[in-house]
């Protein structure tokens, strides 16, 4: 059963008191009427405890964290139903130094949020293919990047807390000072 989450809310990742390993965020989106083709990029930022930036897995580093988190490419139009672009993460096997992962979207062309539809990002259970978490971004606005949700572990548990909140950022780059402005390092409950 999938959970729809708004901005600032979070769920567990555990199902049953056992925690899911295999999972996949899963990014979609469609033109607006009379736009032309949108090019989002999604990616996945890896902090440490501290804080610090340890990784990054986006269209031009498609694997990170010795092959714990996969990119499957980039699309460049959002033509077509479902996901169009997919990150893969093997959360058994991230470091244990490792405490957040956090989801950004971007338009690197500039292209902003007023110009796609039925954007969203959703959490699936790789194993099952149970959609577990779903978040709706389709806020339009003149914003260039998002940062969508993040996945972070607490007290041994994994769990997804949807942010929502928009940057002018084109890149994963560009979105870091906001990322660590708004707390979203910070451990929740």
């Amino acid at each position: 059963m999938s959970v729809s989450l708004v901005k600032g809310q979070k769920v567990s990742l555990s199902k049953n008191g056992s925690s899911l390993s295999h999972i996949f965020v899963g990014l979609g989106w469609d033109m607006a009427k009379k736009a032309a083709a949108i090019d989002l990029d999604a990616s996945c930022l890896v902090f440490g405890e501290s804080g610090n930036l340890v990784d990054q897995i986006w269209f031009g580093q498609l694997s990170g964290m010795a092959g714990a988190i996969t990119h499957t490419g980039d699309n460049l139009t959002g033509e077509g139903d479902g996901d169009d672009e997919v990150i893969k993460v093997d959360l058994s096997k991230i470091s244990s130094n490792v405490n957040t992962l956090i989801f950004t979207v971007s338009s690197f062309r500039g292209q902003t949020f007023d110009k796609i539809a039925n954007a969203s990002c959703r959490v699936v259970d790789s194993v099952s293919n149970n959609e577990l978490v779903t978040f709706s971004l389709s806020e339009m606005g003149s914003h260039a990047g998002l940062i969508m949700a993040k996945i972070y572990r607490h007290k041994e548990e994994w769990k997804v807390h949807a942010i929502g909140e928009k940057t002018m950022g084109r890149t994963f780059r560009d979105m870091i000072p906001t990322i660590q402005k708004i707390g979203c390092l910070k451990e929740l409950d």
